[in-house]
């Protein structure tokens, strides 16, 4: 009868525990907290939201050069812009990226320089910085997730996005 009292009450501290369990919110979320609303276009569709960093604006380096095209079927003008981001320092080396934009769109996310610690860091790149770009272009903001087994790889990427980003709206 003791066994079945203690298993009992065991049993229903754990389920307590588990309801009251809440998640941690992300890196991105705690950077940029979400108190401003989304901007939109002129049409109505929701543009893309940079979010603020930490990191001081005079690390930015930036190259960015503009041309002019034709946006599709709008009949306007749009403006095609290349910007560099800021060399983000890890511990595995330098990570850089560069953001092709049309309007507010990301288009391309290229990298420039990725970390150079040896064999495990190339392979360790060559899986995820494909995943960033994925995820960054689907999200339009660096506002996305870091990769399972690679997070300095990925806080590096993000850190370079968010500066280019943070230029490109300047």
């Amino acid at each position: 009868m003791r066994r079945a009292i203690l298993t009992l009450g065991s049993t229903a501290a754990g389920l307590a525990a588990l309801l009251s369990f809440k998640t941690h919110s992300s890196a991105a979320d705690v950077a940029a907290p979400a108190a401003s609303p989304a901007a939109t276009s002129a049409s109505g569709a929701p543009t893309a939201r940079v979010t603020p960093t930490t990191k001081p604006a005079a690390r930015a380096t930036s190259t960015a050069s503009a041309k002019a095209t034709m946006g599709a079927g709008s009949g306007g003008m749009t403006a095609t812009r290349t910007v560099t981001g800021a060399v983000e320092t890890t511990m595995y080396g330098p990570m850089q990226v560069k953001v092709t934009l049309e309007g507010q769109k990301i288009t391309n996310v290229a990298v420039v320089q990725e970390t150079n610690d040896g064999q495990e860091s190339q392979s360790i790149d060559a899986f995820s910085i494909p995943k960033l770009t994925a995820e960054t272009l689907a999200a339009q903001s660096a506002r996305i997730d870091t990769v399972s087994g690679a997070t300095t790889t990925s806080m590096g990427y993000i850190g370079s996005l968010q500066s280019a980003l943070d230029q490109a709206n300047a």
